[in-house]
């Protein structure tokens, strides 16, 4: 398939109908639909988060829930040369094309992500944006609510996303950087939801989030994993927090 655009951008989406049109309505104020394609992919196999779209330029379809699945399923349906993959939550800065375009130029880099900034304005996300920074800028290695990109040949070229319940990104990245390729983090930051980690409680989710990392660079098996974190899940819904 040939390209026909600069740009695709991959929204891999479940049980987000309430959130997907103000997600869209994000996105389609820094990019053109002639420039960007735009691809939603439904982890339901009801479509309940596309039948709720309500613009029209936008792809959308169903495939195997899971992460690593829906976007390698956006990817093969994607006419961009550039991919971005971008989480129903988590919006781009404005000039994200431009910068997508002006990294992968570089012989040097190979794919890339943003920095990670949260909507809350509470003090604990700037501690938890610090430590994060620290850790991607020292491990080049970012997560997938950092808008990951790279080109869709060198995506193909590495077999794309693990199809495996959760850590498909820092898997993606760990190939990319076992073969001496580079990763660039640009210092221009995406903002993504805080709600989540609201909701269940901010220490909570570091704590869960660094474990489960550690774990999967360790060996243990993303299924393993997964039971896990189906566990700690529920357990997070009877924890709560004072206000930081």
């Amino acid at each position: 398939m040939f390209a026909v655009y600069p740009f695709s951008c991959i929204i891999p989406a479940l049980h987000e109908a309430e959130g997907i049109n103000a997600c869209l309505e994000r996105l389609f104020r820094h990019v053109t639909p002639d420039i960007c394609e735009v691809i939603v992919v439904d982890g339901d196999a009801e479509g309940s988060t596309i039948r709720q779209i309500t613009y029209p330029n936008v792809v959308t379809f169903c495939a195997l829930r899971g992460r690593g699945a829906q976007m390698n399923a956006g990817a093969r349906q994607a006419r961009g040369e550039r991919l971005i993959f971008l989480h129903a939550d988590t919006v781009l800065p404005a000039n994200a094309l431009v910068l997508v375009q002006e990294t992968l130029a570089k012989p040097d880099f190979v794919a890339g992500a943003f920095t990670l900034r949260f909507d809350s304005p509470r003090m604990a996300f700037r501690l938890i944006e610090l430590a994060a920074s620290w850790r991607y800028r020292f491990t080049r290695l970012p997560y997938g609510d950092q808008a990951i990109f790279m080109t869709r040949a060198y995506f193909w070229k590495i077999g794309g996303f693990a199809e495996i319940p959760l850590m498909e990104d820092l898997d993606l990245m760990r190939r990319t950087k076992r073969r001496g390729d580079r990763i660039c983090i640009l210092p221009d930051a995406v903002t993504t939801s805080a709600r989540r980690w609201e909701q269940e409680g901010v220490l909570y989710c570091v704590l869960r989030s660094w474990i489960l990392a550690s774990l999967f660079c360790a060996g243990v098996s993303p299924r393993t994993l997964s039971r896990y974190y189906r566990v700690w899940r529920v357990g997070a819904h009877h924890h709560t927090e004072e206000p930081v």
